[in-house]
């Protein structure tokens, strides 16, 4: 027997790279087909190694045409012909082949992205699949969804979704187009193209007929012509609010639909009756999922006076805990953020919160060697007034604030231009409730925070954008009612 020291706290478990079968080169999906685009070629890297992964062909102006033609003939022809109970059908098999490919999915996901295989795994993967099973559940009962006995559908989408959730984005905006009976052209983000490249395959599987979904891979002017593209009936965007607005200035007068999801600054309030040790795992979950990445994410904490420092112990110590490292280690907490660029955003608005006053603090956890990590950060005594209690940062850094009555929190939490998200962390309902009703954001969470479900209206207030995703809500997007902002 040896006298070895066993270290008991970690060992690698990572999840095998073979899995997610990777190619050298994808390709456009176009009516139906796998195309050599006319663009540059796009190189998308590994954040998790900061290595080249995979080659992406891209679109150009005459792809797009060909896309949104082939859209077009599919929503005049076999797509718009088909009963709600048959398109529901081409849904399911989707879901089903989803979860069937889910670990090849998760793995290249982890890959593509940098975030832990955990959370591609546990949520990002099987929640797209959700979203395409309960959207599936609706396409033979829109008459039902209180907008007239038989809502029409709106013709072609053009679809923009961003880079921090893939796969899901595009189940979360494709799902509800095809339930409602359009057709859709999306563009996947220049830096995580690979998941929806491999949900083409899936489609194919499914034997969608050509040109109802076509994925065009390119850099952002390539979602300026989709958006702008005459031959498009609705647009859907989720990313930053600066693209948001040009989008918003450039369909005016044009009589499209819009909806916008965009970015956020979420409060979580922390009340001194709460359950302390509840609201930690709550806080680090806001902050530290997806490694801060998140439109949504807590990155403002609001703590009441007498439980603030008691509650800071306790924050610190759990996110000590916390494992950074290789997003394919099945014990990695925080990954890796997606790219060099965002890396940059992420350091230069920390030292910022620093240099106004903000007293930091960081986890001891060592980083990788290679890739674009943030250690986990908390930014503690900061104002209102400083840079990082205002703008979005996108990474695994929260700031603290701190308030003494409801009115205060109130006041603090309402203090952006943004109203996406917000938690709100009490024993009483009565005083959440009454919090609730104040606060100005699409989403507010009770004793818990980034939670989803497809039946649940998701959006935003202000520079959040408007127009709602998910629930019956969401299919009014893609239907036409009065419910959702038309660009006349």
């Amino acid at each position: 027997m040896t006298n070895s020291v066993v270290d008991w706290e970690y060992a690698p478990a990572p999840e095998s790279e073979a899995v997610a079968r990777v190619k050298e080169r994808y390709l456009p999906y176009i009516d139906g087909k796998f195309i050599e685009g006319g663009g540059d070629d796009l190189i998308t890297v590994n954040p998790g190694r900061g290595e080249d992964l995979a080659t992406v062909s891209t679109v150009d102006d005459a792809d797009l045409d060909t896309a949104i033609a082939a859209a077009r003939r599919a929503y005049e022809g076999p797509w718009s012909k088909l009963s709600g109970a048959e398109r529901g059908k081409y849904l399911f098999r989707i879901a089903r082949g989803i979860a069937e490919r889910a670990r090849e999915l998760a793995v290249l996901e982890s890959l593509d992205n940098g975030k832990p295989i955990k959370e591609t795994r546990d949520f990002d993967v099987p929640t797209a699949a959700q979203h395409f099973f309960y959207h599936a559940g609706w396409a033979d009962k829109l008459g039902y969804l209180g907008y007239g006995p038989n809502p029409k559908s709106l013709g072609v989408a053009g679809q923009v979704i961003p880079w921090n959730f893939p796969l899901l984005m595009a189940a979360w905006k494709i799902a509800p187009a095809l339930a409602a009976g359009n057709t859709v052209v999306i563009k996947p983000a220049e830096t995580t193209p690979l998941s929806i490249l491999v949900l083409a395959e899936i489609i194919a599987d499914a034997d969608l007929p050509p040109g109802v979904v076509n994925i065009v891979p390119g850099a952002g002017d390539v979602g300026a012509s989709l958006v702008n593209h005459p031959g498009i009936d609705k647009v859907a965007f989720t990313g930053s609010t600066a693209v948001g607005k040009q989008i918003q200035q450039s369909l005016a007068g044009t009589g499209r639909k819009l909806t916008l999801e965009l970015g956020g600054k979420g409060a979580n309030i922390v009340f001194a009756d709460a359950a302390l040790d509840q609201a930690v795992e709550g806080i680090v979950n806001g902050i530290f999922f997806n490694a801060g990445q998140v439109c949504c994410a807590g990155s403002r904490l609001l703590v009441q006076e007498p439980v603030a420092e008691e509650l800071l112990l306790r924050l610190k110590d759990r996110a000590e805990t916390l494992r950074v490292g290789d997003p394919l280690d099945k014990n990695t907490d925080v990954g890796a953020i997606n790219s060099s660029a965002q890396l940059t955003k992420i350091t230069e608005l920390t030292q910022a919160g620093v240099d106004e006053g903000a007293e930091v603090w960081r986890s001891s956890c060592p980083l990788p060697d290679r890739g674009f990590y943030v250690t986990p950060t908390i930014l503690a005594n900061a104002s209102a007034t400083m840079r990082i209690a205002r703008e979005e940062i996108f990474g695994p850094v929260l700031t603290v604030i701190t308030f003494r009555t409801p009115d205060e929190a109130l006041a603090k939490a309402n203090n952006s231009p943004y109203g996406l998200s917000a938690g709100v962390w009490t024993e009483k309902g009565s005083r959440a409730m009454a919090m609730a009703a104040r606060l100005q954001a699409g989403v507010i969470w009770d004793n818990t925070f980034n939670r989803f479900d497809p039946a649940a209206a998701f959006g935003g207030y202000q520079e959040s954008g408007f127009g709602r995703e998910g629930g019956p809500a969401g299919l009014a997007a893609y239907l036409d009612t009065d419910d959702e902002a038309v660009l006349g």
